[in-house]
């Protein structure tokens, strides 16, 4: 089932920041911003100006994302499970029929099942190579001409086991590898039209990587552990480059080895 949720709202209360508004006007798009990486990322958006669509599951946690929007801006929420090949594709429709545009589309849903290949089961692999792989692929071939059109960014929020695969995580890692290879050919094609980058992002303190750490009986340190916030950051000073200039790769790593 698909749904949209146009909403405008007001900065002026306590809770609001008012930095510069260097991504006024521009719409934003975005998968996983319920939690983690992508809520910041989303966070950071909307205190940049930038009107947001969000796509998730779960659309009541989809709006407690960015409470303060810049004056004008516009909120769309859409019920889609990325897994669903027809949901994504009723979505690309419902979206150009309530007037959404797409200057940024930020990739940042993503699941992790760990396990030898030996053990690993080949469901989990299906899984997590529709939702790593297929669905970035799919929303962003839907989407591809209204980018296009707004000479607009695309960031496909990876990991660092999209460059180095390490023992049980084999499914993962292709799926992120598989994910580097979209975005380098998408950039080719699309080079002086489009700005193509992927985020490669080491241990991040993310629900994800809290129940990570569990499976693998370690403790979780997440204060060791690179910010989400810190991704947000650079992401968004990316996206705010004139044109002049593409940022293909944002590598980063935490500080300190968490052990």
């Amino acid at each position: 089932m698909i749904s949209a949720e146009p909403s405008y709202q007001r900065t002026g209360g306590r809770a609001c920041r008012a930095p510069a508004r260097r991504l006024a006007g521009r719409m934003a798009v975005l998968t996983g911003a319920s939690s983690g990486i992508g809520r910041a990322i989303a966070e950071e958006l909307a205190a940049a100006g930038a009107s947001l669509c969000l796509l998730g599951r779960r659309p009541q946690m989809l709006r407690e994302v960015a409470p303060c929007l810049a004056e004008g801006a516009r909120r769309m929420i859409y019920q889609v499970d990325l897994a669903v090949r027809e949901q994504i594709e009723a979505f690309a429709s419902s979206f150009v029929r309530d007037g959404g545009q797409a200057d940024i589309l930020v990739h940042s849903a993503g699941v992790i099942s760990i396990g030898t290949l030996e053990n690993a089961s080949i469901d989990d692999f299906d899984w997590q190579l529709s939702v790593n792989v297929r669905a970035p692929y799919l929303l962003t071939k839907t989407l591809l001409p209204l980018v296009k059109n707004r000479r607009g960014q695309i960031v496909f929020v990876n990991s660092n086991a999209g460059l180095c695969a390490v023992p049980g995580s084999g499914q993962y890692s292709a799926s992120k590898h598989a994910l580097t290879g979209l975005a380098d050919s998408l950039r080719a094609e699309v080079n002086g039209q489009v700005r193509v980058m992927s985020v490669y992002a080491g241990s991040t303190a993310t629900p994800m990587q809290a129940a990570l750490h569990v499976a693998k009986q370690r403790v979780y340190a997440p204060e060791l552990l690179i910010q989400p916030e810190d991704v947000a950051s650079l992401v968004i000073h990316a996206l705010s480059l004139p044109g002049s200039v593409e940022v293909t790769a944002l590598h980063m790593r935490p500080g300190a080895s968490p052990g």
